[in-house]
This record gives C-alpha cells, structure tokens and sequence, in this order.
C-alpha cells in the first residue's frame, strides 16, 4: 500500500500501560496538546500537534491497554480508532526490559495491516539488565520498522518523526501478520475461502476492517468482530455457523479453547522472537523454567542429536510395541480368511472376498496399532510445545544452505499427511517461499507409507526395524533439503524472507486432545480402507481374474498384462511387474501399495501368506529398494490435487510430478546398484 505526499500526518500511539507511552507523546507534542474525554466515556482522551519540514504532525495518545480484545472500556476505545479512524502510521511504544508481555499487543497490532512503528523504549533499561537486542534482526523479523528510544531522556524523538514521515510519504508494505498453529491456519484459511463474505483487493470488508483479523477474532470470541464479520456476509447465519463449527473442531483437537490456543500462538511468535534477538549477560539474567529447557533441548550441540534420538525411539516404540498388536490382529484376519473358505464355496464370490476384500484390506488394516502408535507419539510432541523446538533446531541446519527456515513447520506437519502440510505452506510470506515448500514436502513420508515400510522391515529387518524405518525418514529429509537447496538456486534465486520460528509454551498435553487427536487420524486411516482401498482391492481383484480361467494374478491375467507392460521400465531397479502395479495404483492412495501387494502377492501364494510370499520374492536389496521408491514417487492423488489447488498453476503441479518420479527412479538405482556392488542380497 501506498500514501501520496501530504502534509498533514495522523499518527496513534499505542502501547501497555506503564510503557512510557504518555512521555512520548509529551516529548514529541510539547505544549501543544489538550486533553478532554473520548465521545460518551469518561476516559480521557489526549490530542497534541507538531510542525516539521512543512508537516503538520497530529498525534493521538490511545489509552494504555495490553491486548485489542473488546474487553475493557480502553481496549474498546483503542480498537474502534484503530479500525474506523483515518491513520496514517501506528507508533507502538514498547518497553524493552519487558519485550514479552508488551510485544503481545504488538503481534495483534500487526494483524490490523496497517502500517507500524515500533518505539523500542526503555533501551537503556533493557541494556542496564544485561539484554543485549540486535535490533536489524527484530526490525527484519517483524517486517516493521524499529526506533530504540529513551522517552525519559527525549532521545529517540526526531527518529520516530522521521521514520513516520518516510512510511506516510514513500509509502509502506503491511507488516508481516503472526503466524499462528498450523491448524489455526488451516482452518483460518479455510474460513476465508468459504465464507460468503465480501472483500476489498485488500482483504477488507466492513469498513476497513481485514477479514482475517475478523475472522480470527470471532475463533477467540470476540462479539463485535463476530457481529461485524455477518455484516460483511451475505449470508449471516451460514457464516456464524461454519465460524461456530471450525471452533467446535479447534477445541476438539487442542482439547481447549481457540482462544487460549490463538494466545499461545501469540506468545509462541514472541518466544522464538526473542530467542533470535536477545542474548543475555547470564550474571543477571532470571532464567525460567522454560528457558532451562530450551537450553538442553535447543542446545548448539545437543539440540539435534536429542530430536533424532527422538524420532529414532518414535520409530521403535512403533514398530516393536505395534508389532505385538500387528500379530494379534494378523492372526485374528488370518483365522477369520480360512473360516470364510472353508464356509463359502468355491468360485468368484469366495476368490472375490478372500483374494481381494481380506487379502488387501486386511493387508492394511493390520497396521493401525503401528499408525496409532505414532500418532500418539507425534500428538505429545505437537501439543507440549516440542515440535516447535524441533522445526527451531532444523532451521538453523536449513539456513546454512540456503534454504528457507520457516518451511520445516509444514514439512513436519507432512510426517502426518502431505494435504493439510501442502495447504499450511499458506503461512509463508511470499509465493517463492511457498512453491519451493509445496516442492519439496511430499518427500516427507506421510503416514500412509508406514504400512509399506513395516511390512518389509518385519520381513527383511525385524533384528534393526526402528533403524530402518528411521533411515526412510531421513533420507525423505535430506533429499527435501538437498532438491530445495537445488530449487533455491535455480528456479527461486530470490533470498528467503525473513521469518520468526514461533515457540509455544510448554504444556502438558491434555489425555481428551491427545486422544482425540489419535482417533480422529486414525479414523481417517480406516474410513480409507473402508472405502478407496476397498474399491482398489476389488479393481485389482477383478484385473487378477480376468479373463476367467486363467490363473489368479498370473502373468496371464489382465494385471499381468499391465504389469509386465511397465516391468521393463522398474527392472534396471530390482522389481517384478507385480512390484510395479503396487506402485501404479499406489498413486491413489499410498495405502493401496500394500492392499496391492496382498491380493497379488498373498492371494496368489499356495499359503495364502502375504509374508510368506513376499520373502520368496523380494531380497532384502530390493525390499529396502522398493521401501525407497515408495517414499519419493508421485504423491498420492488428493496431495497432487492439493497442489493443484495451492499453486492454482498446471505447471508447478506436473512438476511436481515428473521430478518426483525422475528423482525416486535414480535414488532408487542408485541404491539398488550400490547394494549390489557391496553385496547386499
């Protein structure tokens, strides 16, 4: 946004009480200021002019409030002229000796999109306790304008006139806006698409109000932003009602209110703020609890290591703890199968439901003690304010090459599901950041992999299970980091804006969000092989019988038709053509690569035992080979949809497919040829 020249130039003042803010206005208004009462309050209300270089300068005092939730009568009054008032710049007078309780109004401010000053007061208090600020850092990070100031001592004043009159003459971009949870935004996001709202090129609607501070505010709420968000709707009761809904889902899922959860995302951005610009003179620093913490736990040193030490235990309480419920289950399918064979006569009907129904979707449903497990592990990690920690650790790694920070939040997100870590990359600032983040993020391995990975480590690695798994997600790491840097360089030369890495609070994870959590990942894991793994095992079932009278999924067979039609292409990797339309109809959902491996593997078997038949099939090479191609080809159809919609481009999309194939057939060789040549069988 743009202001033409002018002379006269509205400046407010906001700020907590106590932050020094009425001395800036003294000191920048001098005796030309009255003082009155607000319209119809009894707050007071002061007013003050100055002249400078040809411009004339009016300066409100707002009240002294901590938040611009419609609360108090103050916050009430500072928020209404915020948002219905003609303002050129905002001045947030901050007092620096106490960055974190003042820098929460500061993150709402930024929301409001309109253009800010922050008046770092107090400066030589703040140094006086041993902070020291590096204050282009926190300037580069809030995407605002920072003046460290000495209100008391009238030091800072021509600075702040002068950055004031820059803004209002040369013009301005809104300040970055806080990023909240990535389910806040997705949801928030979501919310914006939907609702039937109207708004301005500028995202405004109701006056000048930004629809997103609307609709954020009425998650946390807030009456007069929900009554202002219906009157900006045409049609008030669907978009209450949908608001209503989605806050239903946060609470739900966070097991606590959209409110605390949007604060803690507040206070997140301020932490990670500060642990990027304040360093401290340990003598007279007050260390918190949560700051001993974040000493182990974000240590130069120790950091990663203990993040992989992490992982590698989530991997290996998944596949040993899971795999005692995997067999009980495995066992439970099995005796149900033979059952039904020995019930049922022999022909179509009795192939159709042993071969197909039992042999692919009880291939899958297997593994969800294995799928609930994780996400267990991964929901106590998220909801106590780890994750975070962890995307903090992972993007200093990121920065030293080249590659974008921030991006790691949508790439652990993708550990669950690729879909919604493909529509989080919506927090990211710019285009360039997004696209290459939407690039790289199907390399992290979704859950829907798992399946695949502890079939073939319980056949092949039971000895080192957790190892193995644990080296699938981190080449899926290492490959994202090294194609992004690629990307970085030739296709977005443009450097990574700069970015705050939120840090929640630390919680204990409530036992109701926690579970609620697990079930309603896991529920999606089974309403698939309900439906879309169902459906594919009974299309696969029908390609394996037809036409009638040839053998069950022979080469004979419609699927051996189409399997050896694409064998020559997977051959150079290891792989059978049976392997090769695993990996075909895996494109529609990842866990049909393992409903598909049942019905032609398992169903074709003299046992009838996908294990059985797999081990004479596959070698350990070509197990963790096709474990590898699994984890970096094309993703499946709802991720690539979701690309589509994202980058709303055709282009980026296919690109985003055909590197994919091209960069898991050449890893793929890479490590077939490589455990060939040091003889691994």
């Amino acid at each position: 946004m743009k202001n033409s020249s002018k002379t006269n130039i509205v400046i407010a003042l906001a700020g907590n009480p106590n932050s020094g803010k009425t001395t800036v206005f003294n000191e920048l208004t001098g005796s030309h200021q009255h003082v009155g009462n607000w319209p119809g309050v009894t707050v007071e209300h002061k007013e003050g002019t100055l002249r400078r270089d040809g411009h004339e300068f009016r300066v409100i005092d707002l009240p002294g409030i901590y938040s611009l939730s419609a609360y108090s009568q103050e916050e009430i009054i500072a928020r209404d002229f915020l948002l219905n008032e003609p303002i050129d710049v905002i001045v947030n007078i901050v007092d620096a000796s106490n960055l974190e309780r003042n820098l929460y109004l500061t993150t709402q401010l930024l929301e409001l999109g309109l253009p800010v000053v922050v008046a770092l007061n107090m400066i030589d208090v703040a140094e006086g306790m041993g902070q020291r600020l590096d204050l282009d850092k926190l300037a580069g990070l809030m995407g605002v304008e920072i003046v460290p100031t000495v209100a008391a001592k009238g030091e800072g004043m021509r600075e702040i006139l002068d950055t004031v009159l820059k803004l209002a003459e040369t013009g301005y971009e809104a300040p970055r806006s806080t990023r909240h949870n990535p389910e806040v935004e997705i949801e928030v996001s979501k919310l914006l698409d939907e609702l039937p709202i109207i708004v301005n090129d500028e995202g405004r609607c109701a006056g000048s109000m930004p629809a997103r501070w609307l609709v954020i505010k009425t998650l946390e709420g807030d009456s007069v932003a929900r009554q202002k968000l219906a009157e900006c709707s045409t049609d008030p009761q669907d978009t209450l009602n949908k608001v209503d809904e989605t806050k239903r889902h946060l609470a739900e899922g966070f097991g606590d209110d959209p409110e605390t959860v949007i604060a803690d995302g507040r206070y997140g951005f301020i932490g990670g703020l500060l642990r990027e610009v304040v360093t401290r003179t340990p003598s007279v620093d007050r260390i918190a609890t949560s700051d001993r913490i974040d000493d182990v736990l974000l240590h130069r040193w120790l950091g990663i290591p203990i993040f992989l030490g992490l992982m590698w235990l989530t991997f290996k309480l998944t596949f040993d703890v899971g795999g005692v419920f995997t067999e009980w289950i495995e066992i439970g399918i099995s005796a149900f199968g033979a059952w039904l064979e020995a019930l049922l006569p022999a022909g179509p009907l009795s192939s159709l439901i042993i071969d197909g129904v039992i042999a692919g979707v009880g291939g899958v449903v297997v593994f969800v003690p294995n799928i609930a497990i994780i996400f267990l592990i991964i929901s106590f990690l998220e909801d106590s304010g780890y994750m975070a920690r962890a995307a903090f650790l992972m993007d200093r790694s990121m920065h030293v090459i080249g590659l974008h920070g921030k991006s790691f939040i949508p790439m652990l997100m993708g550990f669950g599901c690729n879909v919604p870590a493909v529509m989080a990359t919506r927090t990211l600032e710019t285009r360039e950041d997004r696209l290459l983040t939407i690039l790289i993020n199907p390399l992290m391995s979704c859950a829907a992999r798992l399946p695949i990975y502890i079939l073939f480590t319980g056949i092949f690695f039971s000895a080192h299970g957790a190892m193995v798994i644990f080296s699938i997600y981190v080449l899926g790491v290492l490959l994202a980091v090294l194609s992004g840097k690629l990307f970085r360089k030739v296709l977005f030369p443009k450097a990574a804006s700069p970015f705050v890495m939120e840090l929640p609070p630390y919680r204990m994870p409530t036992l109701k969000g926690t579970l609620h959590h697990v079930w309603e990942r896991t529920w999606l894991f089974l309403s698939k092989a309900g439906t879309v793994i169902l459906a594919a095992s009974i299309v696969i079932w029908a390609l394996g019988s037809l036409p009638w009278g040839v053998e069950f999924s022979s080469s004979e067979s419609l699927v051996g038709y189409l399997g050896r039609a694409i064998e020559p292409v997977v051959k150079p990797l290891g792989l059978d053509w049976r392997a090769a339309v695993a990996l075909l109809f895996g494109i529609g959902a990842k866990e049909i690569v393992v409903s598909t491996l049942g019905v032609l593997y398992g169903g074709s078997h003299p046992s009838g035992d996908l294990n059985t038949a797999l081990s004479e099939s596959f070698t350990s090479l070509t197990a963790y080979t096709f474990m590898v191609v699994s984890l970096i080809y094309v993703p499946c159809i709802a991720t690539v949809a979701a690309i589509k919609r994202e980058t709303n481009s055709w282009k980026w999309t296919m690109f985003s497919v055909g590197y994919s194939i091209g960069l898991a057939y050449l890893v793929g060789f890479i490590v077939y040829r490589l455990g060939l040549l040091i003889g691994m069988i």
